[in-house]
């Protein structure tokens, strides 16, 4: 018999899913987070951000944050990085992985960073540099690949144009988010094919908020279209900053259900996961917005 396919699963809680939140988060508290996480299994764990306190209060402790851990082999903890500024802060940190960021829209860019699609990736390219020239590994995250809050509408061969170039950079994995959650299965799938056409499958994965409530149906189609990497965040925590109205993303719990429903496996301890889904929760003020989590209470 088949050894059950392996998905990998990017966690994105204690940076995507807490970034947002309006109370600061004791930095005991993402740490105790990030442990959690880790204990259930999760291959990478997404702790922190350098971005400019200034813009992101909630990050303004990442330097204490992943002073705070007690890092397990094996683990991926990236970072979030804007800039140069912010990956000389993550080298002095000690990371090992780095994130960047930027967006298929072009008015996302210029309201999120200052900046358009193409001065973004030339600012970009020498973070990548110098990151990679230090050993460390680089990922990127490209948003609004199906649909943008200022724009609308975002051609796929702009999604596909800013994927090759990061990948370029020397990025070993692309993250395609849709930061609004307005994609439906079949669009979903028509960007990410165009986007394995020019960047392979092996080094893309999916990142889907559930603002309309497809993101489940989205990652499954994806799978079926051949991915393998999908970031979630525990109990559904997070939403865009800059997108009014855009709910956190895919709850890893959720996630991890349906994957080890289809067969394929993860690593992970489901049920402990509902756990920390549930204890984040409870330290944030409100109940879960995963169901499995919910449902699992008593």
């Amino acid at each position: 018999m088949s050894t059950p396919e392996f998905i990998k699963i990017v966690e994105v809680g204690p940076r995507d899913g807490l970034q947002n939140e309006k109370q600061l988060v004791p930095a005991a508290t993402k740490i105790a987070l990030i442990e959690k996480l880790a204990a259930c299994g999760l291959p990478v764990v997404e702790a922190t951000s350098f971005v400019s306190p200034k813009w992101v209060p909630q990050m303004a402790d990442a330097g204490e944050v992943l002073a705070g851990l007690q890092r397990r082999p094996g683990l991926s903890y990236p970072v979030l990085v804007p800039n140069l500024q912010g990956l000389e802060r993550a080298l002095a940190a000690g990371v090992q992985e780095i994130a960047l960021f930027t967006a298929a829209s072009e008015a996302f860019n210029r309201k999120n960073i200052n900046a358009g699609i193409d001065e973004s990736l030339a600012r970009l390219a020498p973070v990548a540099e110098q990151a990679l020239a230090q050993g460390l590994k680089v990922r990127a995250y490209v948003s609004t690949v199906l649909g943008c809050p200022y724009q609308g509408e975002v051609a796929v061969s702009e999604v596909v144009r800013v994927a090759k170039a990061v990948a370029a950079m020397g990025c070993y994995e692309v993250s395609l988010g849709d930061t609004i959650g307005v994609g439906t299965p079949k669009k979903a799938v028509a960007m990410l094919k165009a986007v394995a056409a020019e960047v392979p499958m092996p080094r893309l994965a999916v990142h889907f908020h559930d603002t309309r409530g497809t993101a489940l149906a989205n990652v499954y189609a994806c799978l079926e279209a051949g991915v393998r990497v999908v970031d979630a965040s525990v109990g559904g925590l997070g939403g865009c900053p800059y997108a009014k109205g855009a709910t956190g993303n895919v709850a890893t719990e959720d996630l991890v259900y349906l994957l080890h429903g289809l067969g394929y496996t993860t690593g992970v301890d489901l049920e402990a996961l509902c756990e920390v889904a549930r204890w984040i929760s409870a330290e944030l003020g409100r109940p879960p917005a995963s169901r499995l989590a919910r449902i699992t209470a008593n």
